[in-house]
């Protein structure tokens, strides 16, 4: 039986699409919710990847996946660099979320496309087109209009925290590709070793940080707190394991743009539950930086998938001309070699 190689169905694309946004939308929010009321982001996010970790075990154990289980040297050397990247943007993620609202997480996070644009050119040699440069001002002013109109007290700490977490993750998307190729191309595997070593590396984090005074706090008087960081460490654990099936499907059966717009969605979505979930207030200045922003994102989006269709159609253009000269200079020796022929014969 042939296998059907055409677009992915709509019910699907849907169903994925949905998932994503719903499980990135809920991770968001209950981050925020756990790191209001707690003191140790870096531990929490050390229990949300052991529970992801467990987890992968689990299904590994079962059937439902296969892991690799090599840690020799080549493969821990090769995933360093990814490791050390996931770690600090993560850790510097959940002390952006703890310092600044979650309806302001977009606009903090908002130079997370300019960085990936230019870390592209500075690590993999990818030269910007002029309006690729445009995308990039439009969603760089969004983020500066979010920061200096607002109208609300913001943390520095946040700011900055939220410029770092951008920094790293636009260097992991440049690393990603390396890191592949040492885990044999599997996106499952690679997301099972980075959670791993992840935990295994925040450990020592947590005492250098000081944060088994606070943890202890809360274990000890089992608090409403206490309460409050289980679930919402057993929630955001689990949708940390999703979320690594989540993000591979939606990237492998939706288009760029169709990714784009789910996640232009999503921010939309933590703005208006960051208000009515925790009373932010969301001021003209806010709700501009969001807008600026997500029409730079969608323009750079709509740009990159003209660019990539534009290329396309010339490789199939060069590759055709290629064959035309190629048949007409083996049309041109066949000639040739009948007219020897010809003039031998006489």
């Amino acid at each position: 039986m042939s296998q059907q190689n055409g677009p992915p169905n709509r019910l699907l694309v849907a169903g994925t699409v949905s998932f994503y946004l719903v499980a990135a939308l809920a991770m968001v929010m209950a981050n925020k919710w756990v790191l209001r009321s707690t003191d140790f982001p870096i531990f929490f996010l050390f229990i949300q990847m052991l529970i992801a970790v467990i987890l992968f075990l689990v299904c590994h154990v079962v059937g439902i996946i296969q892991i690799s289980m090599r840690f020799d040297r080549a493969t821990l050397t090769g995933l360093a660099p990814l490791i050390f990247l996931n770690v600090v943007g993560l850790t510097a993620n959940n002390f952006t979320l703890k310092y600044v609202d979650a309806s302001f997480y977009q606009v903090v996070r908002g130079l997370l496309l300019p960085f990936t644009v230019f870390t592209s050119y500075i690590f993999l040699n990818s030269r910007p087109s002029l309006r690729i440069l445009y995308a990039c001002a439009i969603v760089t002013a969004g983020f500066f209009i979010g920061i200096f109109l607002d109208g609300t007290v913001i943390s520095t700490r946040g700011v900055i925290y939220g410029v770092v977490s951008s920094m790293m993750s636009a260097l992991h998307a440049v690393t990603m590709k390396r890191s592949l190729e040492v885990v044999g191309g599997s996106a499952l595997n690679l997301s099972w070793y980075t959670n791993l070593l992840s935990a295994i590396v925040l450990i020592p984090l947590i005492v250098f940080a000081g944060e088994i005074p606070a943890i202890m706090l809360v274990l000890h008087f089992a608090s409403e707190n206490l309460g409050t960081f289980i679930w919402g460490s057993a929630i955001t654990g689990g949708l940390g394991f999703l979320m690594s099936i989540a993000s591979v499907l939606s990237i492998k059966v939706t288009s760029p743009i169709t990714h784009m717009i789910s996640s232009a969605i999503r921010g939309i979505a933590v703005s208006f539950l960051g208000n009515k979930l925790f009373g932010e207030y969301i001021s003209y200045g806010r709700m501009w930086a969001i807008a600026i922003i997500l029409a730079g994102s969608l323009y750079y989006t709509w740009v990159k998938h003209e660019e990539s269709e534009q290329a396309s159609k010339n490789k199939y253009e060069r590759v055709n001309l290629e064959d035309v000269e190629e048949g007409s200079a083996t049309s041109s020796k066949h000639a040739e070699g009948y007219r020897r022929s010809v003039a031998e014969q006489k």
